[in-house]
């Protein structure tokens, strides 16, 4: 695949590139020092692997408390391992004991979700390397002390670069949730595009929209965990400015969300008109200014570059003036309602793009209080807690990291099996004796494929051959052309670096540069012998056989947790519903006291933005296991017509609860019509009957709401009707 050159600008600017190469270097420095200065090779070769189990809880974009205290717990963690398992290694019925329920107790982790998986797979990592050679009683303590300094120095390292590039690392994350947002707006541009198939931008936008959830995310932990304590210094500035493009790049979001509208009917009523291409060339447009302000984000320079959106927008205007002239105000006043309000959304965004570009060349301090403000922000962060009984709950068949765990210790043990007889057998041994030393690479592979999920598994193990098939069709041309060490050495480091940076990129990739390491290592061990390569992709294909062999056993199909993920998605809408309900209200009561701004006020504001974050998580979450399971054997999916409604008018639904609020927070009181919109609305999420109003009122301002209030009815009723579906009898899947 050729990636074009903003692409390869935003991976090389990223905190991705950035963090492979802050990791690669801390498990780089104490093999190259103890090997390359005092010429300790197995003691170098040890403090590395304890190194990279630290590394591995040292994610790029992640918050630095959670980061520090998981290196931590991997430290503590995987020093115990390597004495276990090093103790275990002497004695064969230890050995075959202790790495299954290794296997299961670290796989279990799982339950404590992303870092908790992070945290058992860099014990598991350590555990297997511990078995590439026995040890003695005698010689644990030692393995363990250097294994152990190994991941100290990582520890350490790691938080002196924190420190020193704190600044740079929040802006690289903060330019990843930039670049994701600019995607997003180039993929909703795409359904004002009357050649693009509607179908295909619903699902283009879709993924876009976790991908930006996700990136979101990962900036707000970022940003908002150190705020401006509103002082002067040159630190303060900086959180200050980013901050406030962080601030608004989700009020940037906020208007996008509340663009939604029926597509398909705005192709049908305006084939032939220019609006629908002024409002795409406009939106791309302004994708285009917002990845050109992430670019500049990531590389630290304050410059802007701006494509100009004023000849869209005055030619809109002047769209918007012949449909007045023709009677369309009179003739359909919901439609030209719904234009008008493209119309001043396209220039709101534009504003907010324009205000983007100055405050990152000129932090504004807030006319807030500092200590008020960090205590509203501080509630969107994301909070994680380390429960011994969530771990209890879990250990029964019904839960689905039970189940991954016990698939992995199977898996684990049958590699152990697999190895062991491959050691043993007469013909293996006359053509390679090496096979019988690199058996850990066979459970190194299983661990390194299963995925709780089956979809997860199925896309690892492909990935995975594929990029160690690669790999090592590179290193055999590599030593054939090749033989100047400092040219390996080179390719050795930079391999490294990239097989770090792109394992949230493109896995692939991180396989092939991963797989050139390991045989560059192991031909500075051995050189002029390139059977290891062959031992190396013989031991990926079993592993990886074996990894997909046991994704049978007691599998978790993503059809068992989508009925769940729908309930929580539609009980998220329902309470950025009514949170917006009481927004509105309370805006109401502050007027009638005279009050421009209430605290009452500034509270209700904050629980619906904070209810509208949720909204925007259920709906990741939900759509990432619907199309994990649509990965899924046909024979294993369920509801899929249901589940695809299902996710559409979910996001119809919250993008016109966003619409709609704003506006009655504007009005003191809505008409009769309007009262039984938002009525039928609840009553439908609750699952009761609801009676949609006969007439919804136009006249003036009501005009702008009436639509989104019909598109927010039938979405919910829509939403009603499929979550009943998913509870009646399933029908055979068929291919």
């Amino acid at each position: 695949m050729i990636l074009s050159t903003s692409h390869l600008q935003r991976f090389f600017y990223s905190h991705y590139f950035h963090g492979g190469l802050r990791q690669a270097a801390g498990v780089l420095l104490p093999a190259l020092v103890l090997s390359g200065v005092f010429g300790w090779h197995t003691a170098g070769f040890v403090a590395a692997v304890g190194a990279a189990c630290v590394a591995i809880l040292d994610q790029p974009g992640g918050p630095r408390r959670y980061g520090l205290n998981g290196m931590f717990a991997a430290l503590c963690l995987g020093s115990a391992t390597t004495a276990l398992t090093g103790l275990a290694s002497s004695y064969v019925l230890a050995i075959w004991l202790i790495v299954p329920v290794l296997c299961f107790g670290f796989s279990m982790l799982t339950v404590y979700g992303k870092h908790g998986g992070l945290l058992g797979f860099a014990c598991l990592l350590i555990m297997t390397l511990t078995l590439r050679t026995p040890l003695t009683p005698a010689d644990v303590l030692q393995h363990t002390l250097t294994s152990f300094l190994g991941g100290a120095f990582y520890l350490l390292y790691s938080t002196a670069v924190h420190r020193l590039l704190w600044h740079r690392e929040e802006q690289q994350a903060l330019s990843v949730a930039l670049f994701a947002t600019a995607d997003y707006i180039a993929a909703r541009a795409c359904f004002y595009d009357i050649q693009q198939d509607l179908d295909d931008s619903y699902r283009t936008l879709i993924h876009r929209q976790a991908l930006m959830t996700e990136a979101h995310q990962a900036a707000r932990d970022m940003v908002l965990r150190e705020l401006p304590h509103g002082d002067a210094t040159h630190a303060d500035r900086l959180r200050q400015g980013l901050l406030n493009l962080f601030v608004d790049m989700i009020n940037l979001l906020d208007s996008m969300v509340a663009t939604h509208t029926d597509y398909a009917t705005l192709r049908h009523a305006l084939p032939d008109s220019d609006i629908l291409l002024f409002v795409r060339d406009a939106m791309r447009k302004l994708a285009a200014n917002v990845d050109s302000l992430a670019l500049n984000v990531a590389r630290n320079r304050r410059h802007r570059v701006r494509n100009s959106v004023k000849a869209e927008l005055r030619a809109l205007e002047f769209e918007l003036q012949q449909l007045r002239e023709h009677g369309m105000p009179q003739s359909d006043p919901e439609l030209y309602a719904l234009l008008v309000q493209v119309l001043r959304r396209l220039r709101n965004m534009t504003r907010q793009v324009d205000r983007m570009a100055d405050h990152s060349i000129n932090p504004v301090p807030p006319q807030t209080d500092p200590q008020r403000a960090n205590q509203t922000l501080n509630r969107f962060l994301t909070r994680q807690k380390w429960r011994v009984d969530l771990l209890t709950r879990n250990l029964n068949r019904r839960s689905a990291h039970f189940r991954y765990a016990l698939r992995v210790a199977v898996a684990a043990l049958l590699a152990m099996v697999v190895g062991a007889g491959l050691a043993h057998a007469p013909l293996v041994n006359a053509l390679d004796p090496g096979m019988a030393g690199h058996g850990y690479w066979i459970i190194l592979t299983v661990l390194i494929i299963m995925k709780p999920g089956f979809a997860l598994t199925r896309q690892r193990n492909g990935k995975r051959l594929a990029g160690t098939l690669i790999g090592c069709g590179l290193s055999l041309l590599l030593f054939s052309l090749v033989e100047n060490p400092q040219l390996f050495l080179f390719i050795l480091v930079a391999s490294s670096v990239l097989g770090y940076s792109l394992v949230q990129v493109n896995y692939t990739l991180s396989a092939m540069f991963n797989t050139l390491f390991v045989l560059l290592v192991f031909h500075f061990l051995a050189p002029g012998s390139n059977a290891v390569v062959g031992e190396r992709l013989a031991d990926t294909a079993i592993g990886s056989i074996l990894a997909l062999t046991c994704s049978y056993i007691l599998p978790s199909w993503e059809r068992n947790t989508l009925s769940e993920l729908a309930r929580a998605l539609r009980a998220a809408n329902q309470a950025f519903l009514q949170a917006g309900q009481d927004y509105v209200h309370a805006c109401r009561t502050a007027r009638a006291a005279g009050a421009a701004e209430a605290p009452e006020t500034e509270e209700a504001h904050v629980r619906w933005r904070l209810a509208r974050k949720d909204v925007h998580i259920a709906f990741s979450n939900f759509a990432s296991a619907f199309y994990r399971m649509m990965d899924e054997p046909v024979s294993r999916q369920r509801h899929v017509p249901e589940l695809n409604r299902l996710l559409i008018q979910s996001h119809t639904l919250a993008s016109q609860i966003a619409a709609v609020i704003p506006h009655l927070a504007q009005i003191d009181h809505e008409p009769e019509g309007i009262l039984q919109a938002l009525a039928a609305t609840q009553d439908a999420l609750e699952g009761r009957p609801a009676t949609p109003p006969n007439v919804i009122e136009t006249e003036g301002d009501y005009a702008t709401i009436a639509y989104p209030l019909r598109q927010m009815i039938k979405a919910a009723q829509r939403i009603d009707e499929e979550m009943q579906a998913l509870s009646a009898p399933v029908k055979p899947a068929h291919p």
